[in-house]
């Protein structure tokens, strides 16, 4: 396996392990003051059976569509690389959107009703909550989140291109979405073992990604977009070419930015 690849694909796995189904959602269950550690696990079990058995489904799909020769030409043709380095431009650009003062904006327009995740979320934490219904969340989670799982997307695309077959795709998955976990098995074996010193620590994080979730998706969009415009760019014009073109797309990802803000 390339060193490069696995890199890249843990990288692609710390992004996804700060998203909010995967850490804002169990960072809320550890600030409660009564831990059930169950839920916990559970919740964070059944989000990672669902990103991997996805994701083996798409690898599936994806291998099956490349093997066609005509398609594999198709994706290497010009004018679908040049679509690409635009897709990744424009997602590059689009990520300076997403601002905590145009996040705090939304907020303010929408006064202090909840968010369908966050409603879910509270069911799940709630007094009455059982594993059933730790284990809908987590599905509803996965569920919503899926519209939206660029960096999973990403690495599904890279194990595609990596032509390691599903079988070995599905191994790597696994260790995806192990890494995608760890954050929060970390805080919640944190929160275990020094209770008392984690507690302000998981209040003072559980604040700071409400406040910041809109910046934190401008992050994700951003890596996202230039991972792409980089590949891109990388095989229109070769890896010298690209990366001395890393500041160019950079520059136009602003400059678009500027344009649509």
């Amino acid at each position: 396996m390339e060193i490069a690849t696995i890199g890249a694909l843990v990288g692609l796995a710390l992004v996804d392990s700060t998203s909010f189904g995967t850490l804002g959602v169990p960072v809320w269950m550890l600030v409660q003051p009564r831990l059930r550690v169950s839920a916990v696990l559970t919740y964070l079990g059944v989000i990672a059976l669902f990103y991997w058995l996805l994701g083996v489904a798409l690898l599936a799909g994806a291998g099956a569509l490349v093997g066609s020769d005509w398609l594999g030409d198709v994706i290497d043709s010009g004018p679908v690389l040049w679509a690409q380095l635009a897709v990744g431009v424009a997602l590059f650009a689009l990520s300076f959107l997403f601002t905590k003062k145009r996040g705090e904006a939304r907020r303010a327009r929408r006064g202090d009703r909840q968010t369908r995740m966050q409603r879910w979320t509270a069911r799940a934490v709630g007094p009455d909550a059982t594993l059933g219904t730790v284990t809908g969340v987590a599905l509803a989670a996965g569920l919503v989140e899926a519209a939206s799982m660029l960096p999973y997307l990403a690495a599904i695309g890279l194990l595609t291109a990596s032509g390691w077959g599903v079988a070995t795709g599905a191994g790597v998955l696994v260790g995806y979405v192990v890494v995608m976990t760890l954050p929060a098995l970390f805080l919640l074996g944190l929160r275990l073992v020094a209770a008392r010193q984690a507690e302000p620590v998981l209040a003072k994080l559980n604040g700071w990604m409400q406040r910041n979730k809109d910046e934190m998706l401008g992050w994700v969009l951003g890596i996202v977009g230039f991972l792409l415009a980089a590949d891109a760019a990388s095989r229109l014009f070769g890896d010298d070419a690209a990366a001395a073109g890393g500041a160019a797309i950079a520059t136009a990802g602003a400059a678009a930015a500027q344009f649509l803000g």
